[in-house]
């Protein structure tokens, strides 16, 4: 074997071995994916320069910054005020409000991202699930689903999306025509199948539900000043996310400025806010995206999408449908981001190669990278992210409770692309 080879077959080796413990849950996953990306140096697999620029710091920038953000608005009660508005909106009712809260979480994260989306939707979720002695894993499940699927619908709901859109020249309302007319119709299915898969679990006591009800919500509101300000930052942050286009600053740009206003003008010390962000899932974050790195760097990743246009000899029926299933299966088990990295310039080259109509490639590719990441809990970013902040409030989400039902939904979700795909692009 030479050189390149026996780098490559490291690299998966090494990815494999630590997928398989994060699968396992016998050591903490952050310890796995750091560990993983130490072996990447030391091994010389990347060096230390590269495995820092594998990282991608508008997300974790992104992440961080909207942490910052949320610490700081709960101080105000403001969840505390939605969790008692969403529960009396749904009359106490645990079914009505796994909906509810599911629909909202996929709706906004059409607009924001899906992360933000799920830090801001997550504590008002855990409080309500405490409030009614209810366990909230199904809805955090619930909430997750519905935040990749919303995100899936625009340019700017998830990142794979942004990707395909800068680099092909797509714009927000191309998106809409094209992903939003079933990313939508998904969203309520599966929230729907979600509701029925628990809905014997969601059983609240009549004591509870009564003891909500009588709640005023204006007596959660613990500092109006504070609300006030919270809500001008977050007013802020998300109609930098909605004007993307036409700023054109990253996300992470926009995030970062929100919370750095909000630590201006809160008057809360930063070290109070800084100590409670969620380091243990951006150190993750940053293993994950190293590992991913070696991959992509040893070319394990170009291999598998090399293989995929071979495979379908310019039939524009087989590539759409493999690169809709590949990357749907390939984006729940790796990290979206590199793979459609990878994927665009591959599919550029295809089009000038066969001369083929390449728009239906591209929305395979949205579809599929986007709805593959809710297949396990390492799929996506906003899965990560849930699954952290549940493991702070002492709810475990391990990786074969969530693989058990997300896996099979998600796969029905992409069945059901396959074949609008199909109708609407290659009849």
């Amino acid at each position: 074997m030479d050189h390149a080879a026996v780098q490559m077959a490291l690299a998966a080796a090494i990815f494999l071995a630590a997928y398989v413990l994060i699968i396992l849950d016998k050591i903490d996953r952050t310890v796995v994916a750091l560990a993983g990306a130490s072996l990447m140096v030391l091994l010389r697999i990347l060096s230390q320069e590269d495995a820092f620029m594998e990282i991608d710091y508008n997300t974790l920038g992104l992440l961080i910054s909207m942490m910052l953000m949320v610490m700081i608005s709960k101080r105000s009660g403001m969840f505390e005020y939605l969790a008692v508005k969403t529960v009396k909106a749904a009359r106490g009712e645990p079914v009505r409000l796994m909906l509810l809260l599911s629909l909202i979480t996929g709706i906004l994260s059409a607009f924001l991202d899906n992360v933000t989306t799920i830090l801001l939707i997550l504590p008002v979720t855990l409080s309500i699930a405490r409030d009614l002695h209810i366990n909230p894993i199904p809805f955090i499940i619930s909430e997750v689903f519905a935040s990749n699927v919303g995100g899936t619908a625009t340019l700017i709901g998830d990142p794979p999306n942004i990707m395909i859109g800068s680099s092909v020249g797509l714009s927000f309302t191309d998106f809409l025509r094209n992903d939003a007319v079933i990313a939508f119709p998904l969203l309520f299915l599966s929230t729907y199948v979600l509701t029925l898969l628990y809905r014997k679990k969601l059983v609240a006591s009549q004591e509870a539900k009564e003891k909500i009800m009588a709640m005023d919500e204006n007596q959660c509101i613990k500092d109006r000043k504070l609300l006030v300000k919270s809500l001008i930052a977050l007013g802020l942050t998300i109609a930098g996310f909605l004007l993307h286009g036409v700023l054109h600053y990253e996300s992470a740009t926009v995030a970062m400025g929100g919370a750095v206003l909000l630590l201006l003008i809160s008057g809360i010390k930063p070290e109070k806010i800084f100590h409670e962000v969620e380091w243990k899932t951006i150190f993750f974050f940053a293993g994950l995206f190293i590992l991913v790195g070696g991959l992509k760097g040893t070319g394990v990743i170009e291999l598998l999408a090399r293989g995929v246009l071979d495979l379908t000899q310019g039939d524009l029926v087989l590539t759409v449908m493999a690169i809709l299933w590949v990357s749907a299966v390939a984006s729940a088990f790796i990290d979206n981001i590199p793979f459609v990295a990878t994927m665009i310039p591959m599919i550029k080259d295809m089009g000038a190669l066969s001369g083929m109509n390449l728009d239906p490639l591209w929305w395979a590719l949205s579809l599929g990278a986007c709805l593959g990441g809710n297949g396990t809990i390492i799929g996506a970013s906003a899965n990560v992210i849930a699954v952290g902040l549940a493991e702070e409030h002492g709810q475990k989400i391990t990786f074969s409770r969530y693989f058990k039902v997300a896996f099979p939904l998600m796969l029905l979700t992409v069945a059901i692309c396959a074949l609008y795909l199909y109708m609407a692009f290659l009849r």
